[in-house]
């Protein structure tokens, strides 16, 4: 029973920050969603397409968790807090070329088969999501070190207080309340990224300030230049495996914009709707992770096994749990999101997809988890490629498009490409805590 209560115990947090997040995403759809149709559109686009880059930038984030918690674990405290120095600059680096990146797919937005008279919405939207991603890296590389070490409930209460902050900024900017301006779908893009800029000060601000930290804060400002390779060799195959995920599902919302403003609204609804399970899944298999970065330091490879398939039942019950509830109450969950009947009436239609998925979500989360927690991530990256890239788009393209399913076609592909992505996960997670046996 020891391994289920240690996640139990590591997710709780996690998952209280995931229930925060969840809370500001259903606040931003429902706001926005009831402010205009268009709106919500809108930020369907923008969203899934920022979605690649911020998973690109927290993947990268992702990979100092197994590193740190190898450190804490030997209790090595001078080589922890020079990693984490050197973790924060090449991840700043990192965010500052991928936003470069989606500074230059700005110009071409009018180029992706979007309704046109969408664009004077997207294009202020864009630009201050953007604003906020460096932000949010920042935030992401204290977090994973407070995750490595234990502490998961300090990042949670932080990200909780700027999520509260970020509901009451679209109170008043998105509806222009209390003498605001009334600036729409900009004024939730404006609360996000004040959102953002606190929590990644308060982040810092308890590295520098707080007592537990003292003990990493002189190797902090001599960081051991040998460790920049170690970073990138582990934090970029899960920055990829996270963006070719990702492209997959945002690569589905731009062929729900071939569809029509309709579809791509009811696509939001649905994908915010599904982040019920997904959150719930993430926060188990990141806490999984830790113990089984702290495993992969004492090279104990049966209890990395025991761990993995400890976090994989908890993870299946919460699954079961998730899909029971977006079936029974799925429908009052997306009338929450759009007055539009049209909207509405499209996005209940897909509910049965939605819930079909849910298994291979919660699988792949489970062990790619698993797998990052040993290290060994190098995998990750052509299982991500194969699976959502290779098999994933093509399949969602063609069950939208030949087949004439629509955007139930798409939902459905989903299922397609988790599925394949889980059991690649799950057989090279048994192949590297095995060889390290032989």
């Amino acid at each position: 029973m020891r391994p289920y209560r240690s996640i139990i115990r590591l997710a709780f947090p996690l998952l209280l920050g995931q229930l925060g997040n969840i809370a500001v995403a259903f606040a931003d759809n429902i706001m926005v969603g009831h402010y205009s149709t268009d709106a919500l559109a809108s930020a369907s686009f923008v969203n899934n397409i920022f979605n690649i880059a911020l998973m690109a930038c927290l993947g990268f984030t992702y990979g100092l968790t197994p590193l740190l918690g190898a450190l804490f674990a030997k209790n090595d405290h001078a080589s922890i807090g020079s990693m984490l120095r050197r973790g924060l600059r090449v991840n700043t680096i990192f965010t500052c070329i991928v936003c470069l990146l989606m500074g230059i797919l700005y110009f071409f937005v009018d180029r992706m088969g979007q309704p046109e008279h969408l664009l004077p919405i997207i294009r202020p939207y864009y630009l201050t999501v953007l604003s906020g991603m460096i932000f949010v890296a920042i935030f992401n590389v204290f977090a994973q070190w407070c995750f490595a070490i234990g502490r998961t409930g300090l990042p949670t209460w932080i990200i909780l207080a700027a999520n509260a902050l970020n509901i009451v900024g679209n109170y008043f900017l998105i509806y222009g309340h209390g003498g605001a301006p009334e600036l729409g779908l900009l004024g939730a893009g404006i609360s996000t990224l004040t959102a953002r800029i606190i929590a990644a000060v308060a982040m810092a601000g308890v590295f520098a300030f707080a007592a537990f930290a003292r003990p990493w804060r002189p190797s902090f400002a001599h960081p051991d230049p040998t460790d920049t390779r170690l970073i990138v060799r582990t934090g970029f195959p899960v920055s990829m495996q996270m963006t070719f995920e990702t492209a997959s599902f945002s690569g589905s919302a731009i062929m729900s914009g071939w569809l029509g403003a309709v579809s791509l609204a009811a696509f939001q609804i649905v994908v915010i709707s599904g982040m019920v399970g997904f959150c719930i899944y993430y926060s188990i298999g990141a806490a999984m992770a830790i113990p089984i970065s702290h495993q992969a330091g004492r090279h104990d490879n049966r209890g990395m096994r025991r761990t993995a398939l400890a976090g994989y039942h908890i993870t299946l019950v919460t699954m079961a749990a998730a899909c029971v509830l977006l079936l029974t109450t799925g429908k009052y969950i997306m009338a929450l999101f759009t007055d539009d009947p049209e909207v509405l009436t499209l996005a209940l239609t897909l509910l049965v997809p939605m819930a079909l998925y849910q298994f291979g979500d919660a699988t792949q989360i489970t062990f790619a988890n698993a797998l990052r927690g040993t290290s060994k991530v190098m995998p990750m990256l052509y299982i991500a490629f194969v699976s959502y890239v290779v098999i994933g788009l093509p399949v969602t393209w063609f069950m939208a498009f030949p087949l004439g399913m629509g955007l139930y076609g798409i939902i459905l592909s989903f299922t397609v490409c988790l599925l394949v992505a889980a059991m690649l996960y799950l057989y090279y997670f048994l192949r590297v805590t095995r060889a390290r046996e032989d």
